[in-house]
């Protein structure tokens, strides 16, 4: 039966004349639909450092209503729940079971609280027990459970804080305590919040550039802020097993507690005033200090101030120490990034960013690792002579991976990797780490201290073919250890031994779920460690198959074919929904590559377009619609006809097939897909209907910058004009549904969009359906609101594409 909406709520779906006229209740889909919606998700998998043991986590359920309609604030781009300090809208783990790998045997974890809702697990570093939090009545717990006797129990009385999205705690090395970011333990008074305003909210610039994204959920008056600031407040604790609690130094609001490698010294960042109106919290002002065991201050890295004046360049940094953290294979050394460029990619600059380390007692002069000539983004260290240093600039989508010898550090970086990163076909993979003995991630060393591991997708025009490579890093060859073949889809989830012969992996195929397995490559020998059941069974026989296809320019384009199961060529062709997300791209050759596999599994996600299958669709999912801006062009100057193009070839393509009619096709996508639909029922006549979902269709709403375009409007005003469906309502003549989430909170995509193309289109006469889901953010998590969702969807295609008049 329907579920009925609160009084308040009974004018939030938009009326329209065919569709049932309740429409104050929350609907369901066909029932087929249902069960595809309420089918559970394959369990997550968590090994443990010694790869002894791994902690499988059952996925919980779609959410419900009264999950989302918790007390929520939002304050500086958070959102959380202030009765509790947790985070809203969490992704929770029912069920903890502990797997030996040796033997496969199972077992649950006995002394959690009935219906726990299980969250941040990390395994200690000596793979003996794990920690997690728990949501209790008065708010987020911790929690441990043993290997040796599979039993929970609560660690200590102390809450954790949540408010702020990290993890709010991390162990020590001696596996015995948690260092925690806890609620203050003496009672407070939230700041009080007058109904009358106490004078003017201004805001002043003098003449500064400090551009700014249209960021949510930003802070309004002084009492956002006051309540901000105070909700924020965290004890650093360490607490041991045992639940001994001891608070290191004073309360603040701390945003990151991170013992060092070897447990004497801690890694703090607090934010603090002067807070802004303009940015989220992760631009206001903040401490970054080391302290040691007792909270003393030991050393102050950096205190850096509101950074207002970034540039919206996607290779922008802000200037002063920055990505700082522990290095992974020594001690106690922390080490930070610098910009040498200001921070503004449009400053000439032979070096954009400079690597720094300091090692205890950090009272030297920090030591300069590696200058490098694109922006940073990553270092993964291995030994006191090997780190990998990884940069990155956007503009040309260029990646580059250095080696470095961090005790010798002006010495000669060798060159690994010079690629662009838009590529997938020369990815080489991303390198396999252990743990070492304080249980933090290093490079594994191989054959004798010369090579080491890489793992990769392994793209190539046949699919995705994931990989395990031997990369010697004295003559730069590489020996291929293992690689996954058809008809599987196989990727390492880790490497067990020293040498990479063994392996846990994850492994499916079109029509066997995933699930875990032991692979030896010295016995070629493959154990499965757990037996998923397939969570879709009525889907089981749907064919998938990736088509290739050209654009007519000649670009080849790709996309992955599903058609229902039964389906039989002699009765025609089928109503299609196809559901995309355009790409930009710098080049063609990318563009035109391959990014599925045919081999993985058909997982059924309600928020994709396959639970269509069951009403009798053929869906082409992803199809390629690149954007190319070759050289100095950009892409975005020929968006609209480039999008057509892409589209036209997919329709032909499954026209070509006989499995598409092409007086029945819908075309669909949620975000920038959602965009993306607009603008083809804006600009072509090659679908019935269109299903757009927390869109954004008004780039002057947007001005400076979105998804890949860096330009702002007034540098490239008729770009962001001639793309905006809204400028362009008065074209769309084909049926629109428009879904939007009333608490949207991506940056750029606010209700306000959909409301004013829906405003635009009704104005203009278009048949056009906009339905708001209360409580629902970008993505929608209520059961209620997604089973909605596929009721509209399903309506809105039987209606306008499957039972359709033909055209005239």
């Amino acid at each position: 039966m329907p579920r009925t909406l609160p009084i308040g709520f009974l004018a939030l779906f938009v009326a329209f004349a065919g569709f049932a006229q309740d429409v104050d209740v929350y609907r369901l889909p066909p029932p087929e639909i249902v069960a595809l919606a309420d089918a559970p998700l394959t369990p997550l998998a968590v090994l443990s450092p010694n790869g002894n043991s791994i902690a499988l986590l059952d996925p919980a359920p779609l959410l419900t209503l009264g999950d989302l309609s918790q007390p929520e604030l939002k304050l500086a781009g958070l959102r959380f729940n202030p009765s509790k300090h947790d985070q809203t809208r969490p992704t929770y783990f029912g069920n903890l079971r502990l797997l030996t790998v040796t033997g496969a045997k199972e077992q649950a974890v006995s002394g959690l609280p009935s219906g726990a809702h299980i969250r941040n697990l990390s395994w200690s570093p000596d793979g003996k027990s794990v920690a997690f939090t728990v949501a209790g009545e008065g708010g987020l717990e911790l929690w441990t459970a043993s290997m040796a006797t599979r039993a929970a129990h609560r660690v200590g009385t102390v809450l954790v804080n949540n408010v702020y999205p990290s993890r709010p705690y991390q162990w020590m090395s001696d596996s015995a305590t948690l260092a925690v970011r806890a609620l203050p333990t003496t009672q407070r008074t939230p700041p009080a919040v007058s109904s009358v305003a106490a004078g003017p909210v201004i805001q002043e610039n003098l003449g500064r550039t400090t551009p700014a994204r249209t960021y949510p959920d930003l802070l309004k008056n002084p009492a956002d802020a006051a309540l901000f600031e105070y909700h924020l407040q965290s004890q650093p604790m360490l607490i041991t097993l045992d639940g001994t609690a001891t608070p290191v130094g004073s309360s603040a609001g701390i945003t990151r507690f991170e013992p060092s490698p070897d447990g004497r010294f801690l890694l703090t960042e607090t934010v603090h005033r002067p807070f802004a109106y303009t940015l989220p919290e992760s631009r206001f002002p903040r401490r970054l200090e080391v302290w040691d065991r007792s909270g003393t201050m030991v050393r102050s890295v950096a205190d850096l101030p509101l950074a207002e004046s970034i540039p919206t360049d996607f290779s922008a940094a802000s200037e002063g120490p920055r990505d700082a953290g522990w290095r992974d294979d020594k001690p106690a050394t922390v080490y930070w990034v610098e910009a040498g460029d200001k921070g503004n990619p449009r400053v000439a600059a032979a070096v954009r960013d400079r690597l720094f380390a300091l090692e205890a007692p950090f009272t030297a002069t920090p030591t300069r690792l590696a200058e490098l000539a694109l922006r940073f983004a990553d270092v993964v260290w291995g030994r006191d002579d090997l780190a990998l240093v990884s940069e990155a600039w956007f503009k040309d989508r260029k990646t580059r991976t250095w080696r470095i010898d961090p005790s010798k550090p002006d010495s000669k970086a060798q060159l690994l990797v010079d690629r662009s990163f838009e590529d997938r076909y020369s990815d080489p993979g991303s390198p396999v780490v252990h743990p070492n003995r304080w249980g933090r991630a290093v490079l594994q060393i191989v054959d004798g201290g010369r090579s080491i591991l890489l793992t990769g997708a392994g793209a190539s025009a046949e699919g995705d073919r994931p990989f395990l490579d031997r990369l010697n890093l004295e003559n730069g060859k590489k020996s291929r250890l293992w690689q996954s073949e058809a008809p599987n889809y196989e990727y390492v989830v880790d490497v067990l031994d020293a040498e990479g012969k063994q392996l846990l992996t994850r492994r499916e195929s079109v029509n066997e779920p995933p699930n875990f397995y032991l692979r030896d490559l010295s016995r070629k020998s493959l154990t499965a460690l757990t037996k998923f059941s397939h969570p879709s069974p009525q889907l089981s026989k749907a064919s998938k198959e990736l088509i290739r296809y050209k654009r007519a320019d000649g670009l080849q384009l790709s996309g992955t074919l599903y058609l229902p199961p039964g389906y039989d060529p002699k009765s025609g062709p089928l109503p299609v929904l196809m559901w995309a997300y355009p790409q930009e791209f710098k080049t063609a050759s990318a563009a035109a590559q391959v990014t599925d596999s045919p081999y993985r599994f058909i997982r059924i996600s309600p928020m994709g377009p396959l639970p269509f299958l069951a009403r009798g669709f053929a869906v082409l999912d992803d199809p390629s619609i690149p954007i190319i801006g070759e050289g100095k062009a950009e892409p975005n100057d020929t968006y609209v006809e480039q999008l057509v193009s892409g589209a036209t070839a997919a329709v032909e393509e499954l026209v070509r097939r006989g499995v598409g009619d092409r007086n029945r096709m819908a075309i669909g996508g949620h975000s920038y897909g959602a965009f993306m639909t607009a603008n083809l029922l804006a600009h072509s006549n090659l679908f019935r209907a269109g299903i757009a979902r927390s869109g954004a269709y008004n780039r002057t709403l947007t001005p400076f910058s979105f998804q890949a375009e860096e330009r702002t409007f007034w540098e490239a005003s008729e770009t962001y004009m001639k793309m905006s469906p809204f400028t362009h309502a008065q074209k769309i003549k084909t049926p629109l549904l428009m879904i939007h989430g009333m608490e949207d909170n991506n940056t750029g995509t606010f209700p306000i969009q959909s409301d004013r193309l829906y405003a635009a289109l009704k104005g203009l006469g278009a048949t056009v359906r906009l339905v708001m889901l209360p409580y629902e953010a970008h993505g929608y998590r209520a059961r209620e609101s997604v089973l909605h969702m596929l009721w509209e969807m399903d309506t809105w295609l039987e209606r306008y594409v499957k039972n359709a008049a033909p055209r005239p």
